[in-house]
């Protein structure tokens, strides 16, 4: 089957990133979201995005212009009917994950592959909520999707040969480097990122060292490009505490225990930088 049409489900930080590299490669993209004003967003982020390529003299002002015009913005999984392709890339959150799946299942002909860009749920489950099991896949991008190379490829306990290289003949169409690996709670990116962010906001709670001291303590004594508390500001620290979740109930291992200030920031409302405070304060910057 071949795969033009390109069906994104979300509009977020990770649904307009894939929509902006699926539309680059050339694809023509429908991209859902709930209302008008989120699809407004997604589509006004990925021209300024697109648009640092042209003021960097790496993207002609015309192919932004062509990208832009691959990329249809819509309010209902009804439109992705005639999509070849999906990915879905909403919050993570199993019974809106299972709703997606059912209605993409009913909408989509049989033969498309769905795929998720879950950061820790296990594709087999999501894979049950359809008929078609072999054709379910985990596309895990890493954020910025367009700047960031790798794509985790995580095979559920169904998925197909044939979906898997379809994937990884996709991802590479894209300019990406699909690494495959299998369905475990965090799969291998969140498995090990995770329980080191966890031990930093620890270090933090207990006292250990100041916010800056930690963050500089693993720049500058493990070459990381940033700190781990500065990190999960930008993955978001509802998204930690809901893979660090995944993890402790998937392995029932007391070293995946989120720290309980991460639950106490997130129940604050102090979600990095989406929200505008985390362990830094954004607001005035």
């Amino acid at each position: 089957m071949e795969i033009r049409t390109i069906g994104i489900v979300g509009g977020g930080t990770m649904g307009n990133g894939i929509a902006h590299v699926a539309a680059l490669g050339g694809h023509p993209v429908v991209m859902v979201d709930r209302s008008r004003e989120l699809v407004q967003r997604a589509l006004a982020t990925i021209d300024k995005n697109l648009q640092r390529g042209v003021d960097k003299g790496t993207l002609p002002a015309d192919e932004k212009t062509a990208v832009l015009s691959r990329i249809t913005g819509a309010e209902s999984l009804e439109k992705l009917s005639g999509a070849d392709f999906v990915v879905e890339a909403v919050n993570e959150d199993r019974e809106v994950k299972r709703r997606i799946f059912t209605d993409l299942d009913r909408i989509c002909p049989p033969g498309v592959i769905l795929a998720s860009n879950t950061s820790s749920i296990s594709i087999t489950r999501i894979a049950s909520f359809t008929r078609r099991p072999d054709k379910v896949i985990g596309m895990h991008f890493m954020n910025p999707v367009p700047v960031m190379k790798l794509v985790e490829v995580i095979r559920g306990h169904s998925t197909s040969d044939e979906t898997w290289q379809t994937v990884r003949v996709l991802a590479e169409k894209w300019g990406k480097v699909p690494v495959e690996v299998h369905d475990y709670p965090g799969f291998v990116s969140n498995r090990v990122l995770m329980p080191m962010i966890n031990e930093a906001i620890f270090a933090l709670w207990e006292g250990v060292g100041s916010r800056e001291s930690i963050d500089t303590v693993m720049k500058l004594g493990m070459n990381h490009p940033m700190g781990p508390l500065t990190l999960a500001d930008f993955i978001g620290l509802d998204t930690c505490l809901s893979i660090l979740e995944v993890l402790h109930e998937g392995f029932g291992d007391s070293k995946y225990r989120p720290c309980p200030l991460l639950k106490k920031m997130v129940d604050a409302g102090h979600l990095g930088r989406k929200s505008g405070r985390g362990f830094y304060d954004y607001e005035r910057s």
